[in-house]
This record gives structure tokens, C-alpha cells and sequence, in this order.
């Protein structure tokens, strides 16, 4: 890619980013454009679906999670406070845009969705936390890591619609971590 059309392609995944965490996925392409200076043609000459654009966007996104679940896995404790750890933290990743969680979680186990790719990125992280806490006999047995994802995400999506913080969160997944593990 020459110079000058790399430069382009960075500015907007930049503004895209933003525009969408300040107003969610569904924003505007034209104002995409617009913001990055760059005209409509440009930006679909890089990005002929929104999809496309999504999946840019969230690259970085992509290696965070493998970051989160390495950082929740290192966690030494007792399982509930591994899993906390990893709600905590799934909430986050999920919540960077307007709508994301909702979005997301709507799209888990869809074969079929345009970010398909982001559920699976996720589902394998949980897996890692599954079979962490499957090795401890922690978790029940009926519990997967789709589950588990509908599960944060639908936290997520109440959070994200109602405006909740950090501090009004954390009450719902400790409830929903209590209704995962096995009852010592």
C-alpha cells in the first residue's frame, strides 16, 4: 500500500473507532468520512462494508483479549475470584462502543453474523477459563463458555443501556458467578 493510502486507511480506523465509541456501530459512514478527510469513495475503496471496517477497528481489540485472559488466568486465588476477575474484564472489552455488548452478545453462536470472528476471538478466551476452572471441579457441568458469554454480555448490555458503573456492575456478576461455580 502506497504511503499516502496507508496514511488514509490508519485515519480512518482512528475516527471510526471514535465516532463509534461515541455513538455505537451504527454511525454514520459519511461522517466517518467526513471527520477523516478523506471522501465516501476512499473510504469504501478500503472498507466496502461496515463489516470491514469493524473488523480494523477491532484488532487491537482482538489481541487485548488474549491479554485479559492471560491476566485472569494468572490470578491466583480462589475460582470465584478468577472468574471475577475475567467478568470484570470480559464487561470491558465488550462495553468500548455505544452498543457494543448488546451487539455482540446478540451475535454469539450466530455462524451467520458479520462479526462472527469477535464472537469466536471471545468464546476462545472463555474457554481458557472454562478449562481452568473445569480443572478445579469448580464450574458446573452444565455451564459452557457460550453460556458464559451470553451470560457477562447480557450484564453488559443492561450496563451499557442504563448507563451503569463499574461499582453497579460488579454486584450482578458476582450473582452470576455464584449461580455458575459448584457450591463447595
Amino acid at each position: 500500500m502506497r504511503a499516502d493510502a496507508q496514511r488514509n486507511h490508519d485515519r480512518i480506523v482512528e475516527v471510526a473507532r471514535e465516532v463509534f465509541r461515541d455513538q455505537g456501530y451504527d454511525a454514520s459512514l459519511d461522517l466517518v468520512a467526513k471527520k477523516a478527510g478523506v471522501g465516501a469513495g476512499t473510504l469504501y475503496r478500503h472498507f466496502p462494508t461496515r463489516e470491514d471496517l469493524l473488523d480494523a477497528i477491532m484488532q487491537s481489540w482482538v489481541d487485548r483479549v488474549g491479554e485479559a485472559a492471560e491476566k485472569a488466568l494468572a490470578h491466583e486465588g480462589a475460582p470465584r475470584d478468577l472468574l471475577l476477575a475475567w467478568f470484570a474484564a470480559y464487561v470491558s472489552l465488550i462495553s468500548l462502543h455505544k452498543g457494543g455488548p448488546a451487539k455482540i452478545t446478540s451475535a454469539m453462536g450466530d455462524e451467520a453474523s458479520p462479526i462472527r470472528h469477535k464472537c469466536q476471538v471471545l468464546t476462545a478466551a472463555t474457554d481458557r477459563i472454562v478449562e481452568r476452572l473445569r480443572a478445579e471441579h469448580a464450574l458446573r457441568e452444565d455451564i459452557g463458555s457460550v453460556h458464559l458469554c451470553r451470560l457477562v454480555g447480557g450484564v453488559a448490555s443492561v450496563a451499557d443501556q442504563g448507563s451503569l458503573d463499574e461499582a453497579a456492575v460488579r454486584p450482578l456478576l458476582e450473582v452470576l458467578a455464584d449461580g455458575v461455580l459448584v457450591r463447595a
